[in-house]
């Protein structure tokens, strides 16, 4: 048997750049079609993504992490509600009902209210989305990074209880921060997947929360996961967005997110040789 003269694979020169990213690029070829390798990682990358998309909240080992944190708002336990989604297939073709709470976690909600006359400062909600493995994956590291950061502000945060909602929406969140008579709120949801990012939580800001606010009302960080925007990192973003909404009293557009700009500053300021 004759060895072929020439290797099965194209090689692509752009390969290289894969380290820098997760993007696929430079795949190479063979013949005119996809490495046999490249086509079989894109189908368990869909496959992946198809799974997180339709897996259910594993509430128990969520709740089983969750209780490592300790007590949040008062509570040893997080309050757990539904959307008015009955199941995964109708959440997925009603996204109206999952911005909404059902009755019983409306009333469980409410039931729950600081007696206080201003109410906490945050409520802090959980939110399976579109990527229930996200949640699992990085709800518990994230927020034992930021719980601490937020006890050690100049001026501590009264917290609502902890909520987790199964198959709700970003704007769900502006519900329970009103039924929780929060000042702000923050949702920690699965992020719609990508064909390399399964597994990616956002988080939503909202000053004010009431249902009926668009997206305009809210400031977002994207893609945090150990391979995206680190845990530390997306807690530091978030505590300056809460600081500046508090100061400013308002999210959303007229908030900008300016902690890129300090680090650049910062880096301008240490590279400049004339001021070493």
């Amino acid at each position: 048997m004759t060895e072929p003269k020439h290797p099965p694979v194209t090689e692509n020169p752009w390969r290289a750049l894969r380290r820098y990213t997760d993007a696929r690029i430079g795949l190479g070829r063979a013949g005119v079609s996809l490495p046999t390798s490249e086509l079989l990682a894109f189908q368990l990358a869909h496959a992946r993504a198809r799974d997180a998309v339709h897996f259910p909240l594993d509430r128990g080992s969520l709740l089983a992490a969750l209780a490592g944190l300790g007590p949040i708002g008062g509570r040893a336990e997080p309050l757990v509600v539904n959307s008015q989604a009955e199941d995964r297939l109708t959440y997925l073709q009603r996204p109206d009902l999952g911005r909404r709470l059902s009755d019983a976690g409306r009333q469980a909600l409410t039931k729950a209210q600081d007696d206080g006359e201003s109410g906490p400062d945050l409520a802090v909600v959980v939110v399976d989305g579109l990527s229930s493995a996200a949640v699992q994956a990085n709800v518990a590291p994230f927020l034992t990074c930021l719980l601490p950061a937020l006890a050690e502000q100049a001026r501590p945060m009264a917290l609502a209880p902890l909520t987790v909602v199964q198959k709700g929406r970003v704007a769900i969140g502006d519900e329970i921060g009103a039924l929780l008579r929060a000042r702000m709120v923050v949702v920690l949801i699965g992020e719609r997947p990508g064909l390399s990012s399964p597994d990616s939580l956002g988080i939503y800001l909202t000053f004010g929360p009431h249902a009926g606010l668009s997206d305009a009302h809210r400031n977002c960080i994207s893609n945090v996961r150990p391979a995206g925007l680190s845990f530390e990192d997306a807690s530091q973003r978030l505590l300056y967005l809460i600081r500046e909404a508090d100061r400013l009293k308002l999210s959303g557009v007229g908030l900008k997110d300016r902690t890129g700009e300090v680090v650049i500053e910062q880096q301008q300021a240490n590279n400049n040789f004339l001021t070493n």
